[in-house]
């Protein structure tokens, strides 16, 4: 049976977004090796100036045209969220919490991604997608609470934050993937946040680099290339040609996959209660998924 155009596009945007959801689920793992040796800014933002450069040079060799100073705003909300909130807020969290734990409370990204798809992407929910929200968050409030000995911890409110950050950066860039493509949005985001990040490194940068370790520096390298750069490409794909909140779905493999690989190669001890809240929130937000979405347009600038 042929499949309709349609079908085709969206089968196309769930692989895409399978592939940046398997980048990005090293991302954790990786970021907590490298601030075991490197100051946690230095990571979160660094990162972003590595990945700027090889936009950089992208965007100059395909002659891209740079976006109307109209699209600035949109732009800023994506450097908002995914080249500062989201790696900043990961890496400070990731210096007091193992990555295996941060993956359960980054379990609801998919649910922060379709919620900012609800203003940004112009995406309408229905009532049960907001009960199993409220659901999810309560599970996630539940399992910090439980994992910190009743109380909230800094990395608990940095992981909060940062899904908070990754789910409006992520809808905010699907949008402008409509009208600059997939990979240019993420570059040309990288480059304009340059000028205010650069600084900021460089007070954090390490001054003693021959004294760091080949996984410390093969770590950042990782979340510089893939997580910041290579990843976005797949990932604002799949979501500008299956939409925000369907695509969205293959994050629901994320916390599985991170925590898979905190085991492996971080070699942390991994908990029946860790399984139990992961698996209770990716149901969840797997049941909130399934709803009914309708679809109205999206606020962008003409």
């Amino acid at each position: 049976m042929t499949m309709s155009p349609k079908s085709d596009r969206e089968l196309m945007g769930f692989a895409y977004g399978l592939l940046g959801v398997l980048i990005f689920s090293l991302t954790l793992p990786a970021t907590r090796v490298a601030v075991s040796e490197l100051d946690p800014v230095f990571v979160g933002l660094g990162r972003a100036i590595a990945a700027a450069g090889l936009s950089l040079i992208l965007l100059v060799a395909t002659r891209q045209t740079i976006p109307p100073v109209r699209f600035l705003p949109n732009f800023c909300i994506v450097v908002a969220g995914v080249v500062v909130g989201f790696p900043l807020l990961s890496a400070i969290a990731m210096r007091d919490a193992p990555a295996s734990y941060g993956a359960v409370i980054t379990g609801l990204l998919p649910l922060s991604t379709a919620l900012c798809g609800v203003w940004r992407a112009g995406e309408r929910p229905s009532l049960p997608f907001w009960i199993f929200a409220g659901l999810g968050s309560a599970l996630v409030l539940g399992f910090a609470l439980l994992s910190g000995s009743g109380s909230i911890r800094l990395a608990d409110l940095a992981l909060l934050g940062a899904v908070a950050a990754a789910g409006l950066g992520y809808a905010e860039g699907a949008v402008l993937s409509h009208r600059f493509g997939a990979w240019q949005v993420i570059c040309w985001a990288l480059v304009l946040s340059t000028p205010v990040l650069l600084p900021v490194v460089w007070q954090h940068a390490p001054t003693n680099v021959w004294l760091l370790s080949p996984s410390a520096v093969g770590s950042f390298l990782y979340v510089s290339i893939f997580s910041m750069f290579l990843g976005f490409f797949a990932w604002y794909q799949g979501l500008a040609l299956g939409g925000v909140a369907r695509v969205g779905q293959t994050q629901l493999l994320q916390p599985f996959l991170t925590i898979l690989a905190s085991t492996l190669f971080l070699g942390e001890r991994l908990t029946p209660t860790t399984v139990i809240f992961a698996v209770g929130i990716i149901v969840c937000v797997a049941l909130g998924k399934r709803t009914q979405i309708g679809t109205m347009q999206p606020q962008l600038n003409r």
